[in-house]
């Protein structure tokens, strides 16, 4: 792969620090306008357009004040970047908030242009608690032959952030 990274690794590690560091304007910045989300096991759900991500995560960090995104590993195919996320946080009554799954996006022009979304609420009891976070390993880098840790995360809000 040589020693430029893939157009999509570092806008992944973007779109985390933008979520966990609470960046509405950041995380928004990493979509096109004509951003399109698809969330195959929830049709439903799916939207087209930035300001829906915008609304989506303005929800999100309401009833998640402390949300941590965690890119646990990705693997980068062209224009399109398959990542697994971990993400976790607290509503603000204390009941803990888990989400775990893959996301497939589609990258153009420096943003995220199109997702196929995969992450689902993680099963109370499902991700001990202490267990230590997921290797983050950006696109190009040497694949890791140890297993990863078990699942995480849950959700608020539509596709394109916790529900």
């Amino acid at each position: 792969m040589g020693d430029t990274p893939e157009p999509g690794a570092a806008l992944l590690g973007q779109l985390a620090a933008a979520a966990s560091g609470r960046d509405l304007e950041a995380l928004v910045g990493c979509f096109a306008p004509d951003y399109t989300n698809e969330t195959p096991a929830h049709p439903a759900q799916g939207f087209t357009g930035r300001e829906q991500v915008r609304r989506n995560w303005e929800q999100i960090f309401a009833a998640v004040p402390d949300i941590t995104a965690t890119v646990l590993r990705s693997a980068c195919d062209g224009g399109a970047v398959w990542s697994e996320w971990d993400m976790a946080g607290t509503r603000p009554d204390g009941t803990a908030v888990q989400m775990a799954g893959v996301v497939i996006f589609g990258v153009r022009g420096g943003q995220f242009s199109w997702a196929r979304w995969y992450l689902e609420p993680v099963q109370a009891g499902g991700h001990p608690a202490g267990a230590p976070p997921g290797r983050s390993r950006p696109c190009g880098a040497a694949a890791d032959p140890r297993p990863g840790p078990g699942p995480a995360p849950g959700r608020a809000g539509r596709s394109g952030g916790l529900r």
